[in-house]
């Protein structure tokens, strides 16, 4: 690698996750103000933990997530077998365009359209129409990563289970799941990942009881940045972070022994 190349790659990752440094950097501040250094503490994770709304927003965001990238899991499998194993059928391609749209769609016009659809069904908003929502947008990407496992699969090994007498259902469970188990497995992390730190569309569909940490800081933010935040958020990059290493290093195994 050249040296212009080198100069350049560290100045974009520089720009990229300078501001994130900084952030986790200012979390350990002793100082109540965010733009003076006071020395090392973790003072305000202690803080962190005796607040309790934001303990309940955290609360509500992982019961979401978890839910959410289920749903997402479940359905974006199904859609990846029918695209994959379905052959040619009527409406395929607006079913493609369906699964697909969440991933290109701005999230603004997401998250209104969902909020039009739960009022047309007279459903109140809260967790259920947050856990729908966030299945809904985690669903295309889960599709996306289940599908492209299912393309490299040999079909020999299923087609030599079928041969042996094995059923449809016990050549899934026996030869393709297994197979497919650590892009299931990404598709789940990457869709907990996103419903984790959505705010454009839960702003839209959530309702009272069910703020989410994201929503929680935002809100604290347009009064003031704190100390306090800045270790929030910190182990929100955090755990963010450990699940998308994870799910990068399941999606790239072949399958389970």
């Amino acid at each position: 690698m050249r040296a212009l190349d080198r100069i350049a790659l560290i100045l974009g990752l520089g720009f990229l996750y300078g501001p994130i440094l900084v952030l986790v950097a200012y979390s350990f501040n002793a100082s109540a103000l965010v733009t003076v250094w006071g020395g090392f503490s973790t003072r305000w994770y202690g803080v962190l933990l005796a607040d309790i709304p934001l303990r309940e927003a955290a609360l509500v965001s992982l019961v979401v997530a978890l839910a959410a990238a289920s749903l997402a899991t479940v359905f974006g499998t199904l859609a990846a077998l029918a695209l994959d194993r379905g052959g040619r059928f009527a409406g395929r391609r607006l079913f493609t365009g369906l699964i697909y749209a969440p991933l290109v769609m701005p999230e603004v016009i997401t998250g209104l359209s969902l909020l039009l659809l739960f009022v047309g069904f007279g459903l109140d908003r809260g967790i259920l129409t947050l856990v729908v929502a966030h299945a809904t947008l985690g669903l295309g990407f889960v599709a996306v990563i289940v599908g492209a496992r299912l393309h490299g699969l040999d079909g020999a090994l299923e087609e030599a289970a079928a041969d042996l007498g094995a059923s449809p259902a016990r050549v899934f469970a026996t030869i393709t799941l297994p197979l497919i188990a650590p892009s299931l497995a990404a598709g789940f992390l990457l869709a907990f990942t996103l419903s984790l730190d959505d705010l454009v569309i839960a702003s839209f569909v959530s309702g009272p009881g069910a703020t989410t940490l994201p929503m929680r800081l935002y809100s604290q933010v347009r009064l003031g940045v704190n100390p306090e935040i800045n270790a929030a958020s910190t182990l929100l990059v955090g755990l963010v972070t450990a699940v998308v290493l994870t799910a990068s290093w399941l999606s790239g195994r072949k399958g389970l022994a």
